[in-house]
């Protein structure tokens, strides 16, 4: 078995060393037990409540206990004013906070709104192809291009118009000289 460590108290000494007296043992007392009335049922607070408590006030207890009181009844919907008020003000708390939500989130909206079609334009601007620069003198060169494939026998009807191409290349040429330099 274990080594169990063993306590003898002070009070267990005086105990045992007076002999001459004997511990007294505490007896129970019995209590008596009170029969429960059976429940009555309930009646309605106008009505007088008829009781069979006339043997207690003759004067002749059967030990029964004190008598049961009546139920009180308090009528529950009708709160007391300062919970309505609590309750009122703790409404209109929570209604203003949801004005403010509904604000928050139309604003919410409008700058999203406002976001996306600002990131439209941006990436519009950002990546639209450019159009394309005409071709210095194209309708110079279409034209003396059509007359030498109707006129190949006789080249000498476009002479005027290659000319004008030749013009219009030279000053194409000027112009862009300076735009260089």
């Amino acid at each position: 078995m274990g080594d169990f460590p063993i306590q003898i108290s002070t009070r267990l000494i005086d105990r045992l060393t007076e002999d001459d007296e004997k511990v007294k043992k505490r007896t129970k007392k019995t209590k008596t037990r009170v029969p429960r009335e059976p429940r009555l049922p309930e009646t309605k607070v106008d009505q007088p409540q008829i009781s069979d408590d006339s043997e207690q006030q003759k004067g002749t207890s059967t030990g029964t206990g004190w008598a049961v009181p009546p139920p009180l009844f308090m009528p529950v919907n009708q709160l007391p004013y300062s919970v309505s008020a609590e309750l009122d003000a703790i409404r209109s708390v929570v209604k203003e906070s949801e004005n403010v939500v509904e604000k928050l989130r139309k604003q919410e909206k409008n700058m999203v709104q406002e976001a996306t079609q600002k990131a439209k334009d941006l990436h519009d601007k950002e990546f639209k192809i450019p159009e394309p620069k005409p071709m210095p003198c194209s309708v110079e060169s279409n034209a003396w291009m059509t007359c030498y494939k109707e006129n190949t026998n006789d080249l000498t009807k476009c002479a005027p118009l290659a000319q004008n191409f030749a013009e219009c290349a030279r000053r194409v040429r000027q112009l862009a000289k300076p735009a260089d330099k």
